[in-house]
């Protein structure tokens, strides 16, 4: 990963990384408050050489002393030192077990010996550590002792008695919440890091772009009503999903001038990504714009196109193949006259077969003969091999990547079984991809505002009362041989037709809403 992608991560998903680190912070404030405050005492003691009244005799004392220092320092923990301060102190510990308490070390190149005491009772820290430096220096009196019984040549000097401590050593607040927040921090973002490392799935087009260099010909936003209207050009011709759907027919335009496939497969990694609707309402806005189109449900496994446009879907491209029935007998037209739907008709025991038998194939050159362009809804590439087998005889297959339920692994995995039966990949469509609300371009929304002040009201009450008014004009609900006169172009634009997208959306009939000057007469 580059510094762009960690940047990313963290703009992505910082509400975790503060989460984290709030939760460690919170962990390390309760920790402290649950632990028993200790407290320390110091006791410093200086050792001395005696006698000698040379500046050499004096400079060799000192530094025997430096060398012996850290010796002593290690007496300090031992039995004879700390059993004598056990019995006078009446203390009911062992040795070891107080030798746990007591530290002792000497500061480089010094004579000094710091013996510290940590008890949680802070006066009987400060008792235990001067006894302590009491009893270290009667030991080191004896140990010291020249042979003859002379004095000792080592002193052993008290130079800071220790005192009862006011604040606990341990725990320290501050400190523990300082490193509670760098190991939430840490953590957060090692988490981050490795759920994006970990998660493949597919959510926008640069996640596509590191599997392939296919271009992405459109991106469908997610709605959360999609399944209750599949046909969302027909239904709410001015929402954001229909003009993303017009979006991907203008691209569709302009995918190859000098070679423009007329037949087309419309396919998906998996189940449930919504390549039907995609086929539906790209073929809706095709022949919204002029062109003719023919819609083969060529899905044999689970077919779905007559369900979701209300035909009948018991005859149709298997009863064609079968030659039970010519495909002129079996095509149902929708809509505005442009667009014919041809049904999967009864699923068969052997799809890939008929699929891509020689029937399909002479099926295929009388609808393009016929047809401005052929769109084939498919199976699924990775459960079956359906799309794979159309997709070489047709002019190309458009993928749809469902947002958050297709893997870049997966999207790789049929690219790759297109590109092994020699098809060709004409984009990617992205589709139900979430976006914030900040991103949404609310600005381009041009459906027509209903009006709801108290001018518009009173108006419609005055034209009520006054005479019948005209039936508002709302889209014909499709049937099969009504028309939906969602646009009134004429002329077909895929051989070459360069129709603006405002022409191309043509005249959707609106009802005008009444206004008036305010205060004029009540009805």
């Amino acid at each position: 990963m580059e510094l762009q992608d960690y940047l990313r991560v963290l703009r992505k998903r910082w509400v975790s990384i503060v989460a984290i680190t709030a939760l460690c912070a919170l962990g390390a404030v309760g920790a402290s408050l649950a632990m028993t405050p200790v407290y320390q005492a110091t006791t410093q003691l200086y050792v001395s050489v005696q006698g000698g009244a040379s500046t050499s005799d004096l400079l060799q004392g000192a530094n025997f002393t430096r060398q012996q220092v850290t010796s002593y320092a290690q007496l300090v923990n031992s039995p004879s030192v700390l059993g004598p301060v056990i019995d006078d102190m009446g203390l009911d510990v062992r040795a070891e077990s107080l030798a746990g308490r007591v530290q002792a070390d000497s500061p480089l190149n010094t004579s000094l010996i710091n013996v510290t005491v940590t008890d949680e009772n802070p006066a009987v820290a400060a008792a235990t550590a001067d006894a302590i430096a009491g009893q270290f220096k009667d030991v080191i009196g004896e140990l010291e002792t020249p042979a003859d019984g002379g004095p000792s040549a080592v002193k052993v000097s008290v130079v800071r008695e220790a005192t009862a401590p006011t604040d606990p050593s341990s725990p320290n607040l501050k400190l523990n919440l300082a490193l509670g927040l760098l190991v939430g921090l840490a953590l957060g973002v090692g988490i981050a890091v490795l759920r994006e490392v970990l998660d493949t799935r597919v959510r926008t087009e640069d996640d596509i772009a590191r599997v392939t260099e296919t271009s992405v010909i459109g991106t469908i936003p997610y709605d959360e009503d999609a399944p209750k209207h599949p046909l969302i050009v027909q239904s709410s011709p001015h929402s954001h999903r229909a003009e993303a759907f017009r979006r991907v027919r203008t691209n569709l335009q302009f995918l190859d001038v000098a070679d423009r496939p007329r037949s087309i497969v419309i396919t998906s990694s998996l189940p449930g990504e919504g390549k039907s609707t995609t086929s539906i309402n790209v073929a809706i806005t095709l022949a919204d714009a002029g062109t003719r189109v023919v819609l083969v449900d060529a899905d044999l496994r689970r077919p779905a196109v007559a369900r979701y446009m209300g035909l009948e879907g018991g005859v149709g491209l298997t009863t064609a193949l079968i030659g039970r029935a010519d495909v002129t007998d079996v095509i149902q037209p929708w809509g505005n006259g442009n667009l014919h739907v041809l049904p999967a008709g009864q699923v068969p025991p052997n799809p890939s077969e008929l699929l891509g038998s020689q029937a399909m194939a002479q099926l295929l050159a009388t609808l393009t003969s016929r047809y401005d362009v052929v769109l084939l809804d498919t199976a699924p590439l990775l459960p079956v091999t359906d799309a794979a087998i159309l997709a070489k005889l047709t002019g190309g297959a458009l993928l749809v990547a469902g947002s958050d339920k297709l893997h870049r692994n997966q999207l790789a995995e049929s690219l790759s079984s297109l590109e092994t039966v020699g098809a060709r990949v004409l984009g990617i469509v992205l589709n139900r991809q979430r976006r914030k609300a900040g991103e949404q371009y609310t600005y381009y929304d041009y459906s027509p505002t209903p009006a709801v002040d108290g001018r518009a009201r009173n108006g419609r009450r005055r034209k009520a009362r006054s005479g019948p008014s005209a039936p508002a004009t709302t889209p014909t609900p499709a049937t099969t041989t009504g028309a939906v006169p969602v646009s009134t172009n004429t002329g077909s634009i895929w051989p070459g037709d360069a129709l603006s997208e405002s022409r191309l959306r043509g005249a959707a009939p609106t009802q005008p809403q009444p206004q008036h000057q305010r205060g004029g007469p009540r009805a």
